[in-house]
C-alpha cells in the first residue's frame, strides 16, 4: 500500500540520507555570525594586548612596538601552519619523527647564537653540543613516560610531550650556557689561579658549572613548586577545555611538569659537560 499523500516516509528519508541523496545540514546564518563575532573579539583582544606590550615599556624609553607586532604575527602564522601540519601528522604516525626533528633543529638555531661568545674549539662544536643536550633531555623524559605507561605511546602524546620537553630543554640550555659564560668572565682570576696550580680547565671551571646548572633550573623548579597556587599551567587548562576531568588534567600536568624538570636537568648538565672545557678564557666583565 502506497504512503498516504502528505505524510512523510521516514524510513525512506533515512535510507536516502545514508546514501547521500540529500545534502547534510549546514551551519545556519546564526552560527556563522557567532563565529565571525568570536574571531572579531579575538582580534580586538590581541590588538589591545599588543598595544599594551608595545606602549608600556616606552615609559622607560624602551621601543619594542615593532618587535611585539612581528612576534605576534609570526606566532599566529606559525600556529596556523603547525595546526595544519599536525592534522596530517596524526593521520600518518611516521611523520611524527620529522616533526620532532624540526623542533630540535629550531631549538638549536635559537640557542646557538645566544652562546656565540662562549669559546669553543670549533665553530661547529657549539651547535653539536646544543643538539645533543636538547635531544637527550627530551628523549630521556619521553622514554621514562612512555615506558612506564604514564602516557600512551601515540602520535598526539608524543608530539605534545616532545614539544614541551624540547622547549624546556632549549630554555635551560640557554640559561645554563649564558650563566656559565657570565661566571667565566666574573671569576676569571679564580679560574686562572686554579690553572696555575695545575688544574685542568674542566677542574678549574667545575664550581662555575654547578652555579650555572642550578641557575638554569630555577624557573622549572619555581613553576613546579607553585603550580595550582600561582599559575594554572597550559597543559592543565588545555586538558580541561578539551573535556578531561580535573583529576585526569592534573595527572597529565604533573607528568609534564616533572618531565620538564628531568629534561632540563639532563640538557643543562650535558651542555656544560660538552662546553665547559673551553680552549681559552673570555675577557673579564667590565
Amino acid at each position: 500500500m502506497a504512503p498516504t499523500a502528505g505524510l512523510i516516509d521516514r524510513p525512506a528519508l533515512r535510507r536516502a540520507g545514508r546514501q547521500g541523496a540529500y545534502p547534510a545540514a549546514r551551519p545556519g546564518p546564526t552560527e556563522g555570525g557567532e563565529r565571525v563575532q568570536e574571531v572579531g573579539r579575538t582580534v580586538l583582544a590581541l590588538a589591545l594586548l599588543m598595544l599594551v606590550a608595545g606602549a608600556v615599556p616606552l615609559v622607560d624609553g624602551v621601543r619594542q612596538g615593532r618587535a611585539v607586532a612581528w612576534s605576534a604575527f609570526r606566532g599566529a602564522a606559525q600556529l596556523l601552519v603547525v595546526g595544519l601540519v599536525l592534522g596530517a601528522v596524526f593521520r600518518a604516525p611516521l611523520a611524527v619523527l620529522p616533526v620532532l626533528a624540526v623542533m630540535v633543529a629550531a631549538a638549536t638555531a635559537t640557542v646557538t647564537p645566544r652562546l656565540a661568545q662562549l669559546p669553543t674549539r670549533s665553530r661547529w662544536w657549539r651547535p653539536v653540543a646544543v643538539v645533543a643536550a636538547v635531544a637527550t633531555g627530551a628523549a630521556v623524559t619521553a622514554s621514562v613516560v612512555f615506558a612506564t605507561g604514564a602516557l600512551r605511546l601515540e602520535p598526539r602524546n608524543l608530539v605534545a610531550l616532545g614539544g614541551i620537553t624540547v622547549g624546556g630543554a632549549m630554555t635551560a640550555s640557554t640559561l645554563a650556557g649564558r650563566r656559565f659564560l657570565a661566571e667565566l668572565r666574573g671569576r676569571r682570576p679564580e679560574v686562572e689561579g686554579k690553572l696555575a696550580l695545575g688544574a685542568t680547565m674542566r677542574q678549574a671551571t667545575a664550581d662555575l658549572v654547578g652555579v650555572a646548572v642550578a641557575e638554569a633550573l630555577v624557573p622549572a623548579l619555581d613553576q613546579t613548586r607553585t603550580t595550582g597556587l600561582v599559575t594554572l599551567p597550559g597543559a592543565f587548562v588545555g586538558a580541561l577545555f578539551g573535556g578531561a576531568s580535573p583529576l585526569a588534567a592534573a595527572r597529565f600536568q604533573l607528568v609534564v611538569l616533572v618531565g620538564l624538570l628531568a629534561a632540563e636537568s639532563v640538557a643543562s648538565v650535558m651542555l656544560l659537560r660538552l662546553l665547559a672545557d673551553v680552549p681559552f678564557l673570555p675577557a673579564e666583565a667590565r
